[in-house]
C-alpha cells in the first residue's frame, strides 16, 4: 500500500517549495512564502511556508495579498489542505473563490501499483515518445494548450522558459503522435531530487477516447523511474479527471487547493 499519507504529504511539500525556485524569486510574509517570477512568464503564488505548522487568519491572508498588489503579482495561493486546514476557511473570508482539486499520488514500490498504465493499444503507446530540445517544441506545447482550451487549432507557442527548464534537466516533456505522426497530446513532469509532478497532460478533442491520455502518463511515469524517481504525483482537475488517473494506479492523498481572483 501507499506508504502513510502524512509521509507523502510532507514529501509533497518539500517538493512545492522547492520547484518554483528555479525560475522565481522568493520572499517570506507571514507564513507565506511568496513566489515571484523573474522577468516575463507565468504568474506563480504564495503558499504556506515550509514547515509552518500554525493557524492562518484572514489577516494574514489579506496581507500576502496586499504584497501581491504592490508587486504587481497574480493574487495567487496554492496549498494543500490536510496540510494547512486553517487556510481554506481564511482564503474565503478574504474574498477569494477556492477550487479544491484531488491530489493523488503513485506508490513508490511499482510492483504495488493496482491497475496497469499500459493497458492500451500497443500502436498508441508505440506513438508517445519523449522529445527533447531538438524537436518541435513550439507544438508541442501548442497542442497541450489547445488540448486544454477544448480546440483542435493549434497555435505553436514560445517555450523559452520551458526549455530553460528542459537544459537543467528540471523537465521532461513527452509527446502523442497520431498514425501520421501529427502531434496530438503531450504532457510533462519536473523532477526535484527523487520526487516529481506530472502536469500538463491534454489530448486534442479530435485524438481522445484511444488511451492517449494513459499512453501519456505510462510515458511520463516510465520516464521518472528511470529518473530514479520515487514519488511521483499529480493534482486532477476534478472527481471525473481522478478517476482516470486512480484506474491506472494513482491513489487519493489529499485535496490541492487553487485561489485566485474570479
Amino acid at each position: 500500500m501507499l506508504c502513510r499519507v502524512t509521509d507523502v504529504l510532507a514529501t509533497l511539500e518539500t517538493y512545492y517549495d522547492a520547484a518554483p525556485r528555479a525560475q522565481a524569486s522568493v520572499e517570506e510574509v507571514g507564513p507565506f512564502t511568496l513566489f515571484l517570477k523573474r522577468g516575463d512568464g507565468w504568474d506563480y503564488y504564495a503558499r504556506p511556508r515550509l514547515g509552518f505548522t500554525g493557524e492562518i487568519t484572514r489577516a494574514d491572508v489579506d496581507a500576502v495579498r496586499r504584497r501581491q498588489r504592490e508587486l504587481a503579482a497574480a493574487e495567487n495561493l496554492e496549498w494543500v489542505h490536510e496540510t494547512t486546514p486553517s487556510l481554506l476557511e481564511a482564503v474565503r473570508a478574504s474574498g477569494l473563490p477556492v477550487a479544491e482539486c484531488p491530489l493523488l499520488a503513485l506508490p513508490a514500490d511499482p510492483s504495488l501499483i493496482q491497475g496497469n498504465p499500459r493497458r492500451v493499444d500497443a500502436e498508441v503507446t508505440g506513438r508517445v515518445r519523449r522529445v527533447g530540445l531538438d524537436d518541435d517544441l513550439g507544438t508541442v506545447f501548442g497542442v497541450i494548450h489547445a488540448g486544454f482550451e477544448g480546440t483542435d487549432t493549434v497555435t505553436p507557442r514560445a517555450s523559452t522558459r520551458q526549455v530553460d527548464l528542459m537544459r537543467k534537466g528540471l523537465l521532461s516533456v513527452v509527446a502523442a503522435y497520431d498514425e501520421q505522426e501529427a502531434v496530438v497530446g503531450g504532457g510533462s513532469h519536473g523532477p526535484r531530487g527523487d520526487t516529481t509532478e506530472l502536469t500538463g497532460i491534454a489530448v486534442l478533442p479530435r485524438a481522445r477516447r484511444r488511451g492517449i491520455g494513459a499512453a501519456i502518463t505510462a510515458a511520463l511515469v516510465d520516464d521518472a523511474r528511470e529518473r530514479g524517481v520515487r514519488t511521483i504525483f499529480l493534482s486532477a482537475q476534478d472527481d471525473a479527471v481522478a478517476r482516470v488517473y486512480e484506474r491506472v494506479g494513482f491513489v487519493r492523498v489529499g485535496t490541492a487547493c487553487i485561489a485566485e481572483p474570479s
